[in-house]
């Protein structure tokens, strides 16, 4: 499997966690997010303020974006986070093995993964 930096080191648990709880739902709030992580298993007793942080660093980061703005109970605003397309593609890369589509993928589908590559290498340059 493709290591993708995103699910490595001591935030990866959390981070995969998050991602999932937002592809199951379309936007939600932190505190929204906070409440179903607190229903798995893992994560019973996790902080808001360790998902407050971590939500922040992966939309500094191009995982997560700000869709829109809800207003709470108490009549604050709070904003709406969903996921990403860089987030989806961590985690399609983060599921597949590479030894094995270099293998077994159809020539087109490895021209396309080669233009992708190619393209954001040499184009994307920052």
């Amino acid at each position: 499997m493709a290591r993708v930096a995103v699910f490595k080191g001591r935030d990866a648990r959390l981070n995969k966690a998050i991602f999932w709880v937002l592809a199951q739902q379309d936007s939600l709030t932190i505190y929204d997010i906070w409440r179903k992580l607190r229903t798995r298993r893992d994560f019973t007793y996790i902080p808001y303020n360790t998902i407050n942080r971590r939500v922040r660093a992966l939309e500094e980061h191009g995982y997560i974006e700000k869709s829109g703005e809800r207003k709470t109970k108490t009549g604050f605003t709070a904003i709406l986070y969903q996921l990403t397309a860089r987030a989806y593609l961590a985690i399609l890369l983060d599921k597949i093995d590479i030894d094995n589509f270099i293998e077994k993928a159809p020539e087109a589908s490895i021209l396309s993964a080669m233009e992708a590559i190619i393209f954001a290498k040499y184009f994307l340059k920052a």
